[in-house]
């Protein structure tokens, strides 16, 4: 396979020692030259001030292009509106639009702010209303029925509505066979939806972990994906080097069959994704920086 686009994804830190961490990834990944990397908020957007701050920094302090995370959640549209023309003041073009989780956690009732936006659709439709064409936004979507799925005739019909608001792509939840991948695209396209579709793979080396993430969110994770990790609790080293490698095998299959980009969920973790990048041939393109 040929050098593949990437893009990755960053989370906002909650203490000195995790902004250590972040930065280290920032610079230690700059020279991959992603298509973007973006920034989360937490659930209920509980980080939202250190996100603003941490794309911020990225857009005035380094050459790469960062998308925000921005949500729905406890916020007017006028709260909402006045971040994105932040953003545009600092030279962000990059918005990442989500409806979020509920402030009480996933599993309980989404219930919009007063006077915020009700959906990632009216989201998106805000942005593009303000601002016209001065973001690209991506947008979320999930290739296992997301938990609070009615099934996947709504959850197309809402991944359409998304781009026929504005969006410019999707990002997938993680996954980790391509099966679930390609059905979902099919799925997609045959619901209207032309959009890009990218992939997004995960890079969580504590099994545990991802056990919870997986819960959460109803991804599935296959017999053979447990006994990769089978009795690795204490040596996270040999983690590490399963993890890239399954994340890379997962890629190459997706590449034979045409994907050209792939956004990885970093956690911060610079190595981890260095490791899987040079498994896909893709070098550093400043060696010294890297």
């Amino acid at each position: 396979m040929s050098a593949p686009n990437v893009s990755f994804e960053f989370f906002p830190p909650k203490s000195e020692t995790m902004e250590d961490r972040l930065w280290d990834a920032v610079e230690r990944l700059q020279p991959m030259e992603p298509g973007f990397v973006s920034v989360t908020y937490g659930a209920g957007g509980s980080t939202r001030d250190r996100t603003h701050r941490t794309v911020k920094r990225i857009a005035e302090e380094t050459r790469l292009k960062p998308a925000a995370h921005l949500t729905c959640v406890a916020a007017t549209r006028e709260d909402v509106l006045g971040v994105v023309g932040d953003y545009a003041s600092a030279g962000v073009r990059h918005i990442v639009a989500l409806r979020g989780d509920p402030p009480t956690g996933m599993g309980t009732s989404f219930e919009p702010h007063p006077g915020g936006f009700e959906s990632s659709v009216e989201l998106i439709a805000g942005i593009k209303d303000a601002y016209s064409d001065q973001f690209q936004i991506s947008v979320g979507c999930y290739p296992e029925p997301h938990p609070e799925s009615r099934g996947w005739d709504e959850d197309i019909a809402l991944l359409k509505a998304k781009q026929d608001a504005g969006a410019d792509r999707a990002i997938t939840q993680f996954f980790f066979e391509p099966e679930i991948y390609f059905r979902f695209v099919d799925l997609a396209r045959a619901g209207g939806v032309h959009m890009p579709i990218v992939p997004g793979i995960m890079l969580q080396a504590n099994f545990n972990g991802l056990k919870r993430m997986a819960g959460m969110v109803k991804a599935t994770l296959p017999d053979w994906l447990h006994e990769r990790y089978e009795g690795l609790d204490e040596d996270s080293e040999t983690r590490d080097l399963v993890t890239a490698t399954v994340a890379a095998d997962l890629c190459r299959q997706l590449a034979d069959e045409g994907v050209e980009h792939f956004h990885f969920y970093t956690l911060n973790k610079a190595p981890l994704a260095l490791s899987t990048c040079r498994l896909l041939g893709l070098k550093p393109q400043n060696r010294a920086a890297a």
